[in-house]
């Protein structure tokens, strides 16, 4: 199962992103779009259709032995919905007074969970699974790390995260959480 996380500026300027691949078994899910699909298809639309489906066109196999699905190819996917979701996370921003949004929009086996600070800053986590408790928990140590890294006298405010520390802690929450 993979999860894709996206810290955006109040701006929506990305930040940081961060793609995790969890040990935990992925439900299996079939889309309509990628079950019409002919098997000997060679059109040229055939990898976009399955990638827009939501369907896994590729899996890739670690070196530990662990199967990744999806893969480079879809992360233009990934990237058109968490851009999808920003109007809906506004939408929702406006009506509701808490910082973590839950699932505020799905798009085929992809949910969006939102978190907003009061800072305008927006983590926007897509996800397969249902697991809110572990995402609260994921936010609100992502939201830590963030305050931390905005505190550092070296790091300018609404610039890309490049710290290799900040990667590696979101890494281990994201193991540990999701």
């Amino acid at each position: 199962m993979s999860h894709h996380l996206f810290l955006l500026s109040p701006s929506d300027t990305p930040l940081y992103s961060l793609t995790h691949y969890s040990t935990k078994p992925a439900p299996s899910v079939t889309s309509p779009l990628a079950s019409n699909l002919p098997t000997w298809s060679t059109s040229a639309f055939a990898g976009t259709l399955t990638a827009l489906s939501g369907a896994s066109s590729a899996t890739q196999h670690t070196t530990g032995g662990a199967v990744r699905m999806g893969g480079g190819q879809d992360r233009h996917v990934i990237q058109m919905i968490a851009n999808a979701s920003l109007d809906v996370i506004e939408d929702i921003m406006r009506k509701e007074n808490t910082m973590y949004l839950k699932s505020v929009d799905k798009f085929n086996e992809w949910t969006v969970s939102a978190f907003i600070t009061a800072g305008n800053m927006k983590f926007i986590l897509l996800h397969e699974g249902k697991n809110d408790d572990g995402i609260r928990a994921f936010f609100v140590d992502v939201w830590e790390l963030y305050v931390k890294t905005m505190l550092n006298p070296f790091h300018t405010a609404h610039t890309p995260i490049r710290s290799a520390v900040f990667d590696g802690r979101v890494r281990a929450s994201a193991k540990k959480y999701l």
